[in-house]
């Protein structure tokens, strides 16, 4: 070896593996695909302005002194009435919408990441025990996610909330209800996940591999979660982003069904519903941008994970 090389500092070995990631044939296919570039560019235009509402939002909606009962109904700003203040225009509270949008964005998108995270790691730890331990255990995660698959998503989301709003009392409905509808998704989208990587665990657990990691003495858990469980996690990203744009549905749903978010902690459905009673009156624009967003950001998500199912998939390849 000689005396003159140096080891690469971990900057150099980022640069590099950066360099080798975009050069990868996955940023090529990327690439490619022109409506995946276009719905990736809208999700993240989407997630950074709702996630960072209350610095993207042109108002404070939950500040009183921020909005006035005269600035009510205004329509957007480039129609006649309107005022290039309200862009999108104004509820009947004279709150501007493109506002409400996002903090109602906010609500939705976080609903959505913690559901889906909670559901994919929920899921993934069954289905790993399930697919290595076999037998009963097996049995019982598998009948029991079945059982869950054959209830509507919905049906059983307004059963949760409202056992769950039953039981509570009313004083605190308001404050308990994102973490309500959070568990009432999660319960309802750990079932395809489990089912995934149960198949998956199934074909590893044969392998050489972990049949060496048996034989030198490792245990089930460290074989589980340390061998198995890295080899069975690609198609994760699929049924995740797919299951975050099913997850901000179905917030959206329930709370346009008024069994999820309050008036008081508005989302993208609280606002389609409060608008939907103004419709025929002419505010058409307290619905049509909310059920906008609401359909574009989740036809983005689906659009991502049709794209990263084929691109993982090696028979397509």
């Amino acid at each position: 070896m000689s005396e003159n090389w140096v080891s690469p500092t971990r900057w150099q070995r980022s640069k590099q593996h950066l360099a080798m990631f975009l050069d990868s044939e996955f940023i090529y296919r990327f690439w490619q695909s022109k409506i995946t570039v276009v719905a990736f560019v809208w999700a993240v235009i989407l997630l950074v302005a709702g996630l960072f509402s209350h610095w993207t939002a042109p108002y404070a909606i939950f500040d009183a002194s921020s909005f006035d009962l005269m600035d009510s109904e205004l329509p957007p700003a480039w129609m006649s009435g309107g005022e290039s203040r309200f862009l999108l225009g104004s509820d009947v509270q004279g709150r501007d919408l493109l506002s409400l949008m996002l903090y109602g964005l906010n609500i939705s998108l976080i609903v959505g990441l913690i559901s889906v995270t909670l559901s994919l790691v929920l899921g993934t730890l069954l289905g790993v025990l399930s697919g290595y331990l076999g037998g009963l255990v097996d049995t019982l995660i598998m009948r029991f996610a079945d059982a869950m698959l054959s209830i509507p998503t919905i049906m059983f989301s307004l059963l949760i909330s409202g056992v769950a709003r039953g039981l509570l009392p009313k004083d605190s409905q308001a404050m308990m209800a994102m973490p309500i509808i959070v568990l009432s998704i999660t319960l309802t989208g750990w079932m395809q996940y489990a089912r995934t990587i149960r198949s998956l665990t199934i074909l590893e657990k044969n392998k050489e591999y972990v049949l060496a990691s048996k034989i030198s003495g490792g245990r089930n858990l460290h074989i589980m979660f340390r061998h198995i469980l890295p080899n069975v996690l690609s198609p994760i990203s699929v049924l995740a982003t797919l299951h975050l744009g099913l997850a901000i549905l179905t917030e959206a749903t329930l709370s346009f069904l008024g069994v999820g978010m309050p008036p008081d902690q508005p989302s993208l459905g609280t606002l389609i519903n409060e608008g939907n009673q103004y419709l025929f009156s002419g505010q058409w624009w307290v619905v049509l941008f909310p059920a906008l967003i609401l359909v574009t950001l989740s036809l983005s998500f689906n659009i991502l994970g049709d794209w990263l199912r084929d691109v993982l998939n090696p028979k397509l390849r």
